[in-house]
């Protein structure tokens, strides 16, 4: 397991409990040397996500997003997110506008966009520069910049949406589960999340398989809600509205 996903795996497990110890890693990273997850928890800690307790315990830190880097993030199940992308761009059809947001699965989609006269409405500060289309018509929300995610949040970004209408949305989460249905970490997310479904004819939730049974901070839909693209088959998925496996 390369280092990204084995951080972002055990941000996932602390955040699920109230305090998580060293030997219980270990039964759950059988591949993983004890002082290779030291290490991690030890970045983990200098980066403000988790407390290290003593006994070699950790539990996440108060007002943690538990979320990694955009940069970090781009290079976890690249092959499965572009593919989840591209499926995602073959529904967009001439003339529609539509939302894209700053997860790392959507991001990939403007690849497939080339050419096509469109408008896009971005609360992602990274799609800026992945534009290079003069068919394309950019519209980029206002707002507090989340530099690590380079999402943009906040009251300024949710009144604007407020008096704007999609034909289609895309939007990603940071897990689906029974208990915590689609969650995200971050309740400004969750706030811009379920404002864009309420203003969008269509609403697809790309996601990659790695998400399924993570329970994060913040439900943000009920399973039902929501149409859902990844890449391969989980029994939740029964639960959605809709789903489609690439």
């Amino acid at each position: 397991m390369i280092p990204y996903v084995r951080r972002e795996k055990l941000l996932e497990i602390v955040s699920q409990k109230e305090i998580i110890y060293i030997p219980q890693l270990l039964e759950l990273f059988e591949d993983t040397s004890e002082s290779t997850l030291r290490r991690d928890l030890k970045m983990l800690s200098d980066a403000g996500y988790i407390t290290l307790l003593h006994g070699g315990a950790a539990k996440l830190k108060p007002g943690s997003t538990v979320d990694l880097p955009i940069d970090d993030k781009l290079t976890l199940h690249q092959d499965k997110k572009e593919k989840i992308a591209s499926y995602a761009a073959s529904l967009v059809h001439e003339g529609d506008v539509i939302f894209m947001d700053a997860s790392t699965t959507v991001l990939p989609m403007i690849n497939d966009l080339k050419g096509k006269k469109i408008t896009i409405v971005t609360a992602s500060a990274s799609l800026l520069s992945m534009i290079n289309d003069e068919n394309i018509t950019c519209i980029v929300l206002g707002g507090e910049l989340v530099m690590k995610t380079g999402s943009i949040v906040g009251s300024m970004t949710e009144n604007q949406l407020s008096s704007m209408f999609f034909d289609k949305a895309f939007v990603g989460a940071n897990g689906f589960s029974q208990q915590g249905g689609v969650n995200t970490p971050d309740y400004r997310e969750a706030s811009k999340k379920q404002l864009v479904r309420q203003n969008s004819k269509e609403m697809y939730l790309l996601m990659d398989s790695s998400k399924a049974e993570v329970t994060t901070f913040c439900r943000v839909f009920d399973l039902h809600e929501c149409a859902i693209i990844t890449d391969a088959y989980h029994e939740l998925l029964e639960n959605f509205l809709s789903y489609t496996v690439v």
